[in-house]
């Protein structure tokens, strides 16, 4: 068996909102959007009468799945990056400074950049579903 990445998921509960910061804040070219229901779906799932919207965007060749289902479940977005079960994305940049400058006002952000003692600088900002997103400089 030859196991390779195929993506990276993400749920949202506006995919609209979610697809425009990922595009216009990060970057990242949308790849396909398209929607996905029936029996086999919902079932594979797990989830009753499930239907979901997704959309597919370029990462520097690694693909990230926003995904937003029908029905929606409950806010699991709290805590933070310590959290057991936490999540988070992680993209590299060449100038985490001029990153954090450009970001436009509206962006929730952790904190300024911070070099941590292995010497990698990192920003942690979060998306408009409270993902927790972290841009780092090696």
């Amino acid at each position: 068996m030859d196991l390779s990445a195929h993506h990276y998921g993400v749920t949202v509960s506006d995919l609209d909102r979610a697809v425009a910061f990922y595009r216009d804040t990060l970057g990242l070219d949308v790849l396909d959007r398209f929607s996905v229901g029936g029996n086999a779906f919902a079932t594979g799932v797990g989830i009753e009468g499930a239907a979901a919207e997704f959309a597919h965007l370029d990462a520097d060749g690694t693909r990230l799945e926003l995904v937003s289902y029908d029905p929606a479940g409950s806010d699991q977005t709290g805590g933070g990056v310590n959290r057991p079960g936490a999540k988070h994305l992680g993209f590299e940049v060449t100038d985490i400074d001029a990153f954090h400058r450009d970001l436009s006002d509206d962006v929730s952000t952790v904190s300024e950049p911070q070099t941590t003692e292995s010497g990698t600088t990192i920003l942690f900002l979060r998306d408009p579903e409270g993902n927790l997103v972290e841009i780092l400089e090696p």
